[in-house]
């Protein structure tokens, strides 16, 4: 994980160089409260007890209906669900012990150090920590800052048992001020007290199984503290990151102009007068460095352009330039060095200074030919379905390298990109996807029940995500909704289908530079993509996709599009939109019966494909039958393949779960590279 490693900053895409950092990531004291007595016991202020019984825990038959009733309204799932995966009852009453927890991995996987599969809804960790700053900057007041990449679900922190902040929401980053509350050169009492429901459905959760067994296409839940936790120390006017507002746009290509938007946190009231300067630099040749621009009074952020085209004297031998740009693109992942310098002008002392990037490209889902364009020529998405699991860290990468190995994995097949399927990626993954060139879809862990709690949820969640990975070029499309999951009534409910709409609008509002895919795979409300999921072999594959009347057929039961109602227009594919197959494939490979399985256990379950192919041999030939399916008809302009590697049960990966590939890597390229030369030849006659 970032930050787990020497000088690894948790989030590289934004960093103050000069100012000290240091790493939380590391073994916590850590205490199950399933009968949830801590905050009255005050655990918080006393520290954690050396142990607590439990008398109630959750009961069985309750966890296995809200299962059966979930799994019920979920299309494309297999029939024979494992039976009685039920979280155990207790005979009577049990003691948790107080233990350790090496953050940032999260109890149910092995290298937490915990490995409990229980069901635990309320989870304490404590540790000490100590003020970063020197007698000199606090005196310049400047302040300490307790960041978490993420904490699933709620989290509560106290300071030596003072509540000093909280944050909902397990896919998404927070920071707390906590100069105030850690006092004096000494040790400090750091609590954390973590609520995440197995069976609440209202949740965001993706991929996360509300039973103690991973079954299906679902996985191992993930509680509490999974993205890395640091301190660090920051001026009090500050730049801001793009999760408070600082924004760099770089798709005006025929322009040249990248538009700027920083924010600034920590400015005094009363209109403390702040100024902005920002430097570019391509390959460390200087290409523009603005004036000091000064905050006007009402305001905290300010905006401007920089011409970004790189003047004829200073040309850099090893980028190629259009229009005085190196344009970013998978193939020349091109990317300008941005730094940021924050001033007071009335002393001309500079007060903040960040380091980031920013890659200049275009893109237009909206040509009219079905073509999707990235910097104004045609781009075939060759994307792979990316879960980002590992078996012994679960959702938690064990390392930075292994966000930077998977990307490079999915190169070595010819991938372009991927579909980062149901999850919030580590920001350490996205640094990499942009200096690799690589394509990113991202997307947001859906809920499975429709609610107004649901509702406020997720728009809080989601929102928080797009901003967070805003200004990195790698993505393209944003898909807050995968398959109608936590809308179970598309076809009938008009609320349902207006806060699809809504969440379509939002993400516009904040970045209408991407195309959004509102609703992946099928029932669409409103989109930018026409996009479906079809797990057919590959000839009943090839002959939906051979006509736009088949791939607009009803998919899993379910229409392609809302059809209008009494009370709602509905939605149609529009013509010329892009069409992509954005789940497909699936294959596993046949294996046999083995003692991995549980007794009385059918081994289709526990090794599991939506088809199966006999050999390495047969996938390679079913894969290339599925690719050159898809892309024949002429119709679609790209695809995800499912799926990159074989997560817990579900074994329909390219490469194992431990990351070996199940077949030939560079067979599997020249596929990728065929059916890309086919679909640009494809266009020679539009």
């Amino acid at each position: 994980m970032a930050g787990t490693e020497p000088n690894s900053y948790p989030r590289p895409d934004f960093t103050r160089p000069s100012q000290p950092w240091t790493s939380l990531n590391g073994p916590w004291t850590f205490l199950f409260d399933d009968t949830d007595i801590g905050l009255s016991h005050l655990w918080h202020k006393t520290g954690l007890p050396p142990s607590v019984t439990v008398q109630s825990p959750l009961d069985a038959d309750d966890e296995r209906s809200h299962a059966d009733t979930i799994t019920q309204k979920i299309a494309a799932l297999p029939d024979n669900l494992i039976k009685n995966n039920v979280f155990a009852k207790s005979a009577g009453s049990r003691t948790h012990e107080r233990g350790e927890i090496e953050v940032p991995f999260v109890f149910q996987v092995p290298a937490s150090g915990v490995g409990d599969g229980g069901a635990h809804e309320v989870l304490w960790y404590e540790r000490k920590i100590k003020d970063l700053r020197t007698a000199k900057q606090k005196k310049a007041g400047e302040r300490l800052l307790l960041r978490f990449g993420a904490v699933d679900y709620h989290a509560s922190v106290y300071i030596d048992g003072q509540f000093v902040g909280a944050h909902r929401g397990g896919h998404v980053p927070f920071d707390i001020d906590i100069s105030d509350a850690v006092r004096g050169d000494g040790e400090a009492r750091l609590t954390l007290r973590v609520k995440d429901s197995p069976c609440d459905l209202t949740q965001p959760r993706g991929k996360q199984y509300w039973a103690p067994k991973p079954e299906s296409i679902f996985y191992t839940p993930s509680s509490g503290v999974w993205q890395s936790v640091w301190m660090e120390v920051v001026p009090a006017a500050r730049i801001a990151d793009s999760s408070s507002g600082t924004v760099l746009r770089g798709d005006d290509v025929e322009g040249g102009k990248l538009g700027v938007r920083i924010a600034v946190l920590g400015r005094r009231a009363g209109g403390e007068r702040l100024s902005v300067e920002v430097e570019v630099r391509l390959e460390g040749v200087l290409v523009a460095k603005t004036e000091r621009k000064e905050l006007s009074r009402e305001k905290d952020n300010i905006s401007f352009d920089i011409d970004m085209r790189l003047p004829p004297e200073k040309e850099i031998s090893s980028i190629k330039l259009e229009n005085g740009l190196a344009l970013w693109s998978p193939d020349t992942p091109s990317l300008y060095d941005i730094t940021i310098r924050l001033y007071s002008p009335t002393t001309s002392t500079l007060l903040d200074e960040v380091q980031t990037t920013t890659g200049m490209r275009s893109l237009n889902w909206m040509s009219g030919n079905g073509t999707f364009l990235l910097n104004n020529r045609p781009l075939f998405q060759k994307l792979v379905l990316d879960q980002g699991y590992w078996p012994e860290t679960g959702m938690t990468p064990p390392s930075p390298v292994s966000l930077k190995a998977d990307i490079e994995l999915a190169k070595a097949m010819g991938f372009n990109g991927c579909r980062k399927h149901q999850k919030v990626e580590d920001p350490v993954f996205l640094y990499w996807a942009d200096r690799l060139g690589y394509l990113v879809w991202g997307e947001m862990a859906n809920a499975y029940q429709f609610d107004q709690d649901y509702v406020e949820r997720f728009d809080q969640e989601w929102m928080e995500a797009v901003k967070r990975d805003i200004n990195h070029p790698c993505v393209i499309t944003w898909t807050p909704v995968n398959e109608s999951w936590g809308y179970p009534d598309l076809k009938g409910d008009v609320e349902q289908r207006n806060h699809i709409r809504s969440l379509y609008h939002m993400t516009k509002t904040l970045d209408p530079t991407r195309s959004i895919n509102d609703n992946c795979g099928w029932e669409h409300v409103c989109t930018d993509l026409s996009t479906f999921h079809d797990y057919s072999d590959a000839p009943e594959l090839t002959t939906t996709c051979a006509t736009l009347d088949g791939i607009l057929s009803t998919k899993a039961g379910r229409d392609v599009f809302c059809a209008p109602s009494a009370k709602d227009t509905g939605a149609k594919h529009v013509s010329g939109a892009p069409i992509l197959c954005t789940e497909f494939g699936g294959v596993n490979i046949a294996v046999s019966k083995t003692e991995s399985a549980a007794e009385g256990e059918e081994e289709e379950n526990r090794d599991w494909g939506y088809t199966t192919a006999s050999d390495p041999k047969d996938l390679l030939k079913r894969v290339e039958g599925l690719v050159m399916g898809v892309v024949k008809g002429g119709h679609c302009c790209g695809f995800v393949y499912t799926q990159l590697a074989d997560i817990e049960q579900e074994v329909n990966g390219l490469y194992t779960f431990d990351r070996k590939p199940k077949l030939d890597v560079e067979a599997v390229r020249k596929i990728m590279e065929g059916a890309e030369k086919l679909y640009l030849e494809s266009l020679e006659g539009k």
